[in-house]
């Protein structure tokens, strides 16, 4: 359990109940952080990734791969460590694992649609590419799961 003053969440209530300056999450809480992953997935995978990221981060690493990959899993990183930062901070380190299991995750898929040719044309990218946004989904469950771990629940 995390322990915090009443003042650390601004909506008492939604977020986590108090019992002796003690939080725990509530079931509303909870699915309001899974929306908030899923928000972020959007907006990173999205609204922020530009047209660079998007055509290199599947390349080999000295044709720019590195460097767009890096920067597009380095925004998820950010995201990710400023969401587990309002409700777990000891789990700061969920940041930087993010990191890495986006950057593994988005490389398999480039990977695999280069290697076999496919494009946004051909029905298997997408197939590929629904699979990738499941991937991250999961990974974001596993986040709510170990944040609840770490906060408790009320039953």
């Amino acid at each position: 359990m995390v322990f915090l003053s009443n003042d650390s969440y601004p909506v008492k209530g939604i977020y986590c109940s108090y019992n002796n300056n003690q939080c725990a999450m509530t079931y509303l809480g909870i699915i309001i952080l899974y929306l908030v992953f899923r928000a972020k997935q959007l907006i990173c995978d999205f609204a922020l990734q530009n047209a660079y990221m998007v055509a290199h981060k599947h390349k080999p690493w000295r044709e720019g791969g590195a460097k767009a990959l890096f920067q597009h899993c380095g925004i998820h990183a950010i995201f990710t460590f400023t969401i587990v930062m309002f409700y777990a901070p000891q789990l700061w380190w969920l940041g930087l694992f993010d990191f890495f299991l986006h950057a593994g995750i988005d490389r398999a898929k480039g990977v695999l649609t280069d290697r076999a040719g496919w494009t946004h044309k051909d029905h298997r990218y997408w197939v590929i590419f629904g699979l990738d946004q499941e991937a991250h989904n999961l990974s974001h469950l596993f986040y709510v799961v170990l944040i609840v771990a770490v906060t408790g629940v009320i039953h």
